[in-house]
């Protein structure tokens, strides 16, 4: 009696054919855009404890602990008040000091941030190799652990304003929104220099003088008057220096007579809307396309 051979249904298939067939996917795959949005927003507790773990952390061998979150900025206030405003006689325009650091406050959100984000992804790779989440997950974190930080330094902020004379107005409500959009900003700059950080780690030692150089081309330390000198295409390019747009926010709704080289409120806002849309979308989309590089190799 003939009897039929069996033959193998997978006989003949390519390695990739056969995944298919049985709903194999690859290990670490990207997922799309709109997938991987929505894994982040599952992560999002993880995000919110891990900030707070690495703030708490950040002064844990600290005898005063977390009173250095104000100790800092009233600290660094100090000095740089100290050196700009009786050094250098910078204090020839309306209540320099509050100009000072409200220029300084919000630009070191921004420069902690980065510093910091640089390395979300090198300084994480044990952690990135033992578990699977969204990468993102690390520079958004860091994010808000600098946005947290920057609560403590606006209590600091609006008491010097508040005590070297400024009046408390409507206005002030203002600062919310404009801190909310740098937040926005500061979180696709992050994820844009975490994704360069973890393929070069030289990048932290060249972070801080591209750093240094951006505050000298924000205002933050002397009169933005100053850019007026410079020819008409340069003061405008300084205009749109997005740190100098938040700056400026801040300080229009916080000081009555501050020095502002944009004048029109309206246009602070275009622009520092559009530079928050741009870096963060173009940030986060950047940060996915290399979702599936972090901790290989």
């Amino acid at each position: 009696m003939a009897t039929t051979a069996l033959v193998d249904p997978d006989t003949g298939l390519t390695q990739a054919q056969l995944a298919a067939r049985h709903g194999l996917r690859v290990a670490g795959e990207r997922p799309s855009v709109v997938e991987y949005s929505r894994r982040l927003w599952a992560y999002r507790h993880f995000i919110a404890a891990y900030a707070n773990a690495k703030l708490v952390a950040s002064y844990s061998n600290a005898k005063l602990g977390q009173l250095w979150q104000v100790l800092t900025p009233l600290t660094n206030a100090a000095v740089y008040y100290l050196i700009f405003g009786v050094v250098l006689a910078q204090n020839d325009m309306p209540n320099y000091i509050a100009y000072l650091t409200t220029g300084l406050f919000i630009f070191n959100f921004t420069q902690s941030a980065v510093l910091t984000g640089t390395q979300a992804i090198s300084s994480n790779l044990g952690l990135i190799r033992a578990l699977h989440f969204p990468r993102a997950s690390l520079p958004l974190s860091t994010t808000l652990t600098q946005f947290q930080q920057l609560l403590a330094s606006m209590v600091v902020l609006i008491g010097i304003v508040l005590v070297t004379g400024e009046p408390l107005t409507w206005e002030w409500l203002l600062l919310v929104p404009a801190l909310l959009l740098q937040a926005v900003f500061n979180a696709g700059v992050v994820l844009t220099v975490a994704r360069l950080g973890s393929k070069s780690t030289d990048l932290k030692q060249v972070m801080p003088f591209i750093l240094r150089t951006w505050m000298y081309g924000s205002g933050v330390l002397y009169s933005v008057s100053l850019f007026e000198r410079l020819p008409s295409w340069a003061t405008t390019l300084v205009q749109y220096n997005p740190l100098l747009v938040y700056i400026e926010l801040a300080r229009y709704t916080l000081l009555e007579e501050a020095p502002l080289l944009n004048e029109s409120l309206t246009q602070l806002w275009l622009v520092g809307g559009g530079w928050a849309l741009l870096a963060g979308l173009g940030g986060f989309l950047y940060f996915w396309r290399g979702e599936q590089e972090y901790g290989r190799g």
